[in-house]
């Protein structure tokens, strides 16, 4: 066999093997996926946040004593970290747990919105190009 035809009949496999893969496992990591949640607490102590898996915000928790020195825009900022914060773990949570079935690239690339270019990479490699 030609060891150019090999290796595409190897790539295939793989592929294939991948692809089998996913389609059992996929179903259970995105389940799993779905489930994720973060509580985050503010360095203050004072809010709490739990996010879901996407990053949006399920509880907020104000601790009363703010209110002994209030300044809404720094309760603002402070609500907003503590949620970024949240959300970015649950992000990489979320990147850990489907990477079991998916490229890890793959992944992040869909989660931040840029799975054209994931695609264009795959297509490079797969062409010789990349």
């Amino acid at each position: 066999m030609d060891p150019r035809n090999a290796a595409l009949q190897e790539q295939a496999e793989g592929l294939r093997a991948d692809f089998q893969r996913m389609l059992t496992e996929g179903p259970e990591a995105a389940a799993r996926a779905r489930q994720i949640t973060v509580t985050r607490k503010s360095r203050d102590g004072l809010v709490s946040v739990t996010v879901g898996p996407r990053g949006d915000l399920v509880t907020l928790d104000i601790d009363p004593r703010v209110f002994r020195r209030p300044d809404s825009r720094a309760l603002a900022d402070t609500i907003v970290e503590t949620v970024q914060a949240a959300a970015a773990e649950a992000e990489e949570m979320v990147v850990e747990t489907m990477s079991s079935v998916l490229p890890r690239e793959a992944v992040e690339a869909q989660l931040s919105g840029d799975l054209e270019g994931y695609l264009d990479q795959m297509t490079d490699r797969m062409t010789g190009r990349g």
